[in-house]
C-alpha cells in the first residue's frame, strides 16, 4: 500500500500518476485484443480502427511523461516516492511500444484479408491469449505492488517464445511446400514477431515493477527461447 504524505496534493499527483498508467494499460489492452480480432475476423474496418486509436496512447504517453518530469523538479522525491514516479515513465514507454505492436498486426491483417487462410496460423491467437494473461497480470501487479505476479510474469514469456519457435518453423516447411503461399506466409511471420515482442515488452513491464516495489533488479537470468536465429529447414529430397 503507498504510503501518505502531509501535503495532500502531492498524494493527488501520485494518485493521477497512477490513475493516467492504469488507463494507458487499458487501451494497450484492447488495441491487443482488437488488433487480433481484426486479423482472425477478416475485419478491414476494425484494423483501420485500431490503427488510428494509437494515437491516443501516444498522446496520453507525453502526459505521463510531462507530469512525472513537472513532479521531480518541483517535489524532489526520494526513494519509493523516486522509483515508482521514475517507474511510470519506463511504463508508459513501454505500453506505448506494446501498442505499436498492436498496430502493426493491425496493419498487416488488412493486407492478409486479400489471401487464401494459411493453416499454421491458428498458433497466432494462442500466442496472443498468453500476451495478453502476462500484460494484465503485469498491470494487476502495477495497482497491487505485487512483486512475486511480476516473477510469474517474468517466467510466461517463455512460452510465449516456444509458440513462436513452433509456429516460425511450422510457416517455413508450409512456405516450401506451397510457394504461392509466400506472401501470406511472410505476413503472419511478421505478426508472430509482433506478437513475441510484445511479450518481451511485457517482460520488461514486469521488472520495472518489480524494482519500484522492491528497490533492486530481478537478481535471475531472463528466460528466453527464442531460436528461430539457428531454424533451418532442409531442402526437400530429390525425388
Amino acid at each position: 500500500m503507498a504510503q501518505e504524505h502531509t501535503v495532500k496534493s502531492y498524494d493527488e499527483e501520485l494518485n493521477q500518476l497512477r490513475s493516467m498508467i492504469s488507463r494507458m494499460g487499458g487501451l494497450a489492452e484492447a488495441q491487443l485484443t482488437g488488433a487480433i480480432e481484426a486479423l482472425t475476423e477478416r475485419n478491414a474496418e476494425k484494423a483501420q480502427r485500431i490503427i488510428a486509436a494509437d494515437r491516443s496512447l501516444d498522446i496520453l504517453e507525453q502526459e505521463i511523461e510531462s507530469q512525472a518530469i513537472q513532479m521531480i523538479a518541483l517535489r524532489s522525491p526520494m526513494a519509493d516516492d523516486l522509483r515508482e514516479i521514475v517507474a511510470a515513465i519506463k511504463i508508459s514507454s513501454t505500453l506505448e511500444r506494446i501498442a505499436d505492436y498492436a498496430k502493426n498486426v493491425a496493419k498487416r491483417s488488412i493486407v492478409l484479408n486479400q489471401s487464401e487462410h494459411v493453416k499454421p496460423a491458428v498458433l497466432i491467437p494462442q500466442m496472443v491469449e498468453l500476451t495478453k494473461v502476462m500484460l494484465k497480470d503485469a498491470l494487476d501487479a502495477y495497482i497491487d505492488r505485487d512483486a512475486q505476479k511480476t516473477i510469474m510474469v517474468w517466467e510466461s514469456d517463455k512460452g510465449v517464445d516456444e509458440l513462436y519457435n513452433s509456429l516460425f518453423r511450422e510457416l517455413l516447411t508450409y512456405m516450401m511446400e506451397n510457394p504461392r503461399l509466400i506472401t501470406p506466409c511472410t505476413h503472419i511471420l511478421f505478426i508472430a514477431k509482433n506478437i513475441e515482442r510484445i511479450g518481451d515488452h511485457v517482460t520488461n513491464l514486469a521488472e520495472i515493477v518489480y524494482y519500484q516495489v522492491k528497490g533492486e533488479t530481478l537478481d535471475m537470468n531472463r528466460p528466453k527461447s527464442d531460436d528461430t536465429s539457428f531454424a533451418v529447414v532442409p531442402p526437400p529430397a530429390n525425388t
